[in-house]
């Protein structure tokens, strides 16, 4: 990495995207990296699922009442590799910006929970998807695996990603530590669900978690977050029940430096826009000097983690199993046993 890339400016975005729209909500997140490239930013993030917006509905009303929103969410879900990839990648390039982009992935019949990185020259740095989705989501996406926990080198930095509760998961978030990542996007959908009811879920307990990431990796954190919109709330609450159970606003994008300060002046949560923060990746071996979990700070002899970095397949190819070319699960090393 070229060391006079080490100091630059951050950007995280707080705004709802233009629900089951997947064209119109690209159209405004082009406009949001051009915001942020012209305001100086190197780096943009985008919440969980931006594209196009996280499925409400399961956490509202039975299984049944949403079965109307399958195919529409399905139809505005993005593909890698797409058209509208492509116009990402058009849009980091021609602006000069790095782009972390959450977004609902379609692939063959099925979703993901997904995050897609761009560099500043249109080049995909990596799609990954979040490992496990959390409760009722698991009624809409698949999961990922050990190949999402990855940490990529680039000019800028070693850069990683995880999406909301993957960031209360402490043994997938030692994989990244180990990683040493410099950069990490905090994707989340935003934090009105249940206010007042489920403390977990609020803004308090997830942007603690954003925080105690940085913390713990000695890294920056880059924590954006989705709104809830009222064009959101004219499309799923139909009753009084479900507005309150789905407040509008709950924006709470935070940005956050390796020993945990918060470096971006905080949005109200119902209002759009972008945080921005000047950072410098020097900072971080002050950090890990005082404590770094997965290097001197650790304590091998007593805690291991066995982290399985291969990709997981439903179908492998006979052909392609034999001659090794795909990897395939591995069994955990059996237990020693005493003579």
């Amino acid at each position: 990495m070229d060391m006079k890339n080490t100091q630059y400016k951050v950007a995280a975005v707080q705004a709802a995207p233009i629900f089951l729209d997947l064209q119109a909500s690209l159209k405004k997140a082009i406009g949001l990296i051009e915001e942020a490239a012209k305001n100086g930013a190197k780096v943009v993030s985008f919440g969980e699922t931006w594209l196009s917006g996280y499925p409400w509905w399961i956490w509202l009303d039975a299984p049944a009442m949403g079965m109307q929103f399958v195919q529409p969410y399905f139809e505005s879900a993005m593909e890698v590799g797409g058209p509208e990839h492509q116009q990402l990648c058009d849009a980091a390039k021609r602006n000069n910006i790095f782009v972390c982009m959450g977004f609902s992935e379609r692939a063959g019949g099925s979703l993901y929970i997904a995050q897609l990185m761009i560099d500043d020259q249109g080049e995909t740095i990596a799609a990954r998807r979040k490992l496990k989705p959390t409760h009722v989501e698991r009624t809409v996406f698949g999961n990922g695996d050990g190949s999402d926990l990855k940490v990529h080198d680039t000019s800028i930095g070693r850069l990683g990603a995880l999406a909301c509760w993957e960031h209360i998961q402490p043994l997938s978030k030692y994989a990244m530590y180990s990683q040493d990542e410099q950069l990490h996007f905090a994707a989340w959908p935003g934090f009105s669900l249940y206010e007042g009811k489920a403390h977990a879920l609020g803004w308090e307990v997830n942007t603690a978690a954003s925080l105690i990431y940085a913390v713990e990796g000695s890294c920056y954190v880059i924590a954006p977050s989705c709104m809830v919109s009222q064009q959101m709330h004219d499309v799923l609450c139909d009753t009084d029940l479900k507005k309150d159970f789905l407040p509008l606003g709950g924006g709470y994008a935070r940005i956050y430096g390796p020993d945990g300060s918060e470096l971006a002046e905080p949005l109200p949560h119902d209002q759009e826009g972008i945080i921005y923060a000047d950072i410098d990746l020097g900072a971080i071996a002050v950090a890990k000097a005082a404590a770094d979990p997965a290097g001197h700070y650790s304590r091998p002899d007593v805690t291991q983690l066995l982290f399985n970095p291969k990709p997981q397949r439903p179908v492998v190819m006979r052909d392609e199993y034999n001659a090794g070319k795909e990897p395939v699960a591995e069994q955990a090393p059996a237990e020693e046993t005493a003579d």
